[in-house]
C-alpha cells in the first residue's frame, strides 16, 4: 500500500492542505482507496503542491 502522505502540517487554503496537497475530503478516504486510487491521488496532489510552491503557499513541516 502507498504510504500516507501526511507531514503533520495540517494548514488548509480553499479546502487544500498546504503540507500534503490533499483535500480534508481525500484525507478522510484514503485508508479506503485502493492502491490505484491512492497512486492517482498521490499525483494530482504533487501538482496541487507544485502550484502552492510556485505562490509561495507551500508549508514544510
Amino acid at each position: 500500500m502507498s504510504k500516507n502522505p501526511c507531514i503533520k502540517v495540517c494548514e488548509f487554503d480553499a479546502d487544500i492542505c498546504l503540507g500534503c496537497g490533499r483535500s480534508k475530503r481525500e484525507i478522510k478516504a484514503w485508508k479506503r482507496l485502493d492502491k490505484g486510487s491512492r497512486f492517482a491521488l498521490l499525483a494530482e496532489a504533487d501538482m496541487r503542491l507544485l502550484a502552492f510552491e510556485a505562490t509561495g503557499r507551500r508549508k514544510y513541516r
